[in-house]
């Protein structure tokens, strides 16, 4: 079992960057795949992000590929998401999660409903 818990965000102005973190306690936080998604005002919590156990793929939603990079330290139970060139559109609640899965699969870790632990989210507000 593992806790993600997020920090980083804040406010930025358009064009500017930014890093969150996500540190999740436990001990077999390498036998987790771990996303990031976002949740804008009024709308549905959407895919950012996923980066599998050992951080040897990583999967990006089209708005953002580009843009943003996923990484992550295992030793240090931490899973990063530097974003840059933010938009306003970049807006959001950004939540990070654990799938308790060893697949390099795509397909698997865009899907919210294959991760098993969620951190309670942070703003992140892009001014324009």
């Amino acid at each position: 079992q593992v806790q993600p818990v997020e920090s980083g965000g804040g406010l930025v102005q358009a064009g500017g960057s930014s890093r969150l973190s996500c540190r999740a306690s436990g001990r077999t936080f390498n036998g987790y795949g771990m996303g990031w998604f976002r949740q804008a005002p009024g709308k549905d919590r959407e895919f950012v992000a996923a980066i599998t156990w050992r951080g040897g793929a990583t999967y990006y939603a089209d708005s953002v590929k580009g843009r943003f990079t996923i990484s992550r330290d295992n030793a240090k139970n931490t899973v990063y998401l530097q974003m840059g060139s933010l938009k306003p559109e970049d807006t959001a609640v950004y939540y990070c999660a654990a799938a308790f899965t060893r697949l390099v699969n795509g397909s698997y870790l865009r899907n919210e409903r294959q991760y098993n632990y969620w951190g309670q989210g942070t703003q992140v507000t892009v001014s324009s």
